[in-house]
């Protein structure tokens, strides 16, 4: 892994679920100045959205679609931890409820889950890429 590897604790990705992500997107595109690229999810395709000057992937604008249907309109922040499974017990333990998951991409497994507050928020072990 290089210098850029993201470390457990850390927020490694951020994206929002809306039920008009073409719409939002373009709302933020025009707002924030991101550029977009489309995302290929079988037969539709979500949003990754990048800074203007250097294309750093800053985020993605999804479809509420699927096992994601359910996830409110918010901006969910995903944290890397060391082990998926144990971090869940612990959620469930101290109150916690899982959302959606565990699923896999890339290297990488993650689930979202509803704090005792009632927030979103996703965790993630592995990288995503690689």
């Amino acid at each position: 892994m290089g210098d850029d590897a993201k470390k457990v604790g850390q927020i490694v990705w951020v994206d929002l679920t809306v039920g008009n992500a073409k719409d939002v997107r373009e709302f933020y595109q025009s707002v924030t100045g991101w550029d977009s690229d489309e995302f290929n999810m079988g037969d539709y395709s979500d949003y990754v959205v990048s800074t203007p000057q250097d294309k750093d992937t800053v985020a993605g604008i999804c479809h509420a679609r699927g096992s994601n249907s359910e996830l409110p309109p918010y901006w969910l922040v995903y944290i890397k931890v060391a082990n998926l499974e144990e971090s869940l017990a612990e959620a469930r333990k101290r109150g916690g409820e899982l959302v959606s998951g565990p699923k896999e991409f890339g290297a990488a497994q993650f689930c979202i889950l509803r704090d005792p507050a009632g927030a979103y928020f996703g965790i993630i072990e592995g990288d995503a890429e690689g």
